[in-house]
């Protein structure tokens, strides 16, 4: 077959060109415009109309070059443009259309090959067609070397920043600053929760009714000692830190009342708070089971320490006062 093919190229530059009814050559560009310019890619191909259903087309092998100054960028491909029935032979009618992709490098006028191809009809009968050669005519872009001057190439162009453009990350920076907000605000709100106190609320009344949560035999149990001991002792360790000013919560019991000496804690006050202290770092670190009575003076002493020392706060108001 691919001899016959080049038998075909070389019939078709001495014999007649002729074509059955609606052959035709084409050329045509990719990108329309009035004129052909250097690198420009076209179809370089023909067309054929009332060719029945399963008639096979056979077409002529190029390698990477048309011709001198024209190179083949695409092989052949075969475009349907339409589908028709045919009532006589009750068989379906195409329009095909064969073509190659081809572009030019070099400024000219070329005389394309012309192209011939054989058409094998569904019962084995075979046409040779032969198709009228196309001229392509390549120009250079023109130049107009009097006013044409080399310039630098220009840089990306930067339009300026809109209100529009930049609403949505605004609008987004506004939004996760209030979701964070309300989170930390919510998580405030659960520590508080969880530990009891309250903003703004007086140390007294937070230390008061933190004690109030273990009255009780039932956290006097050997188990819930620690647990009672531990709640009792941190409670009142916030009030003293908040009352006299001391860190308390950092520590250790002897450290505590080392600091409150020189404070106008009464001394039997600060006497009983220290046998407290000392009771429950035995509770909790040596692990003692205390008997219920004492158990039972714990959160008493308590109460009295937080009311008593609050009271007189009161009592040194009244008298600057008068």
């Amino acid at each position: 077959m691919k001899r016959t093919i080049l038998y075909l190229a070389a019939l078709a530059s001495t014999l007649p060109f002729f074509t059955e009814a609606g052959a035709q050559s084409f050329l045509e560009q990719n990108q329309k415009r009035d004129s052909v310019l250097i690198a420009d890619q076209l179809k370089y191909g023909f067309s054929l109309e009332e060719v029945p259903e399963g008639t096979s087309i056979v077409l002529p092998q190029f390698k990477d070059t048309l011709m001198q100054g024209v190179e083949i960028v695409g092989q052949w491909k075969i475009d349907t443009l339409k589908v028709s029935g045919n009532r006589k032979k009750n068989a379906k009618m195409l329009k095909l259309r064969p073509y190659l992709t081809i572009t030019s490098f070099e400024q000219g006028n070329y005389i394309l090959p012309p192209l011939a191809a054989i058409k094998v009809s569904p019962d084995g009968k075979a046409d040779t067609l032969f198709f009228s050669p196309e001229t392509l005519e390549v120009r250079e872009m023109p130049v107009d070397t009097a006013t044409f001057k080399i310039h630098d190439i220009k840089g990306q162009i930067r339009y300026p920043v809109t209100f529009k453009e930049v609403a949505p990350w605004l609008l987004g920076a506004i939004l996760l600053a209030v979701l964070v907000w309300a989170a930390v605000v919510l998580l405030r709100r659960r520590r508080q929760r969880l530990d009891g106190s309250i903003p703004g609320e007086p140390a007294h009344i937070t230390a008061l009714r933190k004690l109030d949560r273990y009255r009780g035999e039932k956290f006097w149990e050997p188990e819930k000692q620690k647990a009672f001991y531990s709640g009792v002792t941190d409670a009142l360790r916030e009030y003293m830190a908040a009352r006299y000013g001391v860190g308390a919560m950092e520590m250790t019991s002897a450290e505590i009342f080392d600091a409150l000496k020189e404070t106008d804690i009464p001394k039997d006050l600060y006497l009983e708070m220290k046998d407290l202290f000392e009771r429950s770092d035995m509770v909790k670190f040596a692990k003692f089971t205390l008997p219920r009575e004492e158990n039972a003076g714990v959160l008493p002493s308590a109460v009295r320490f937080v009311t008593s020392t609050y009271q007189s706060d009161i009592d040194e108001e009244v008298k600057d006062v008068l």
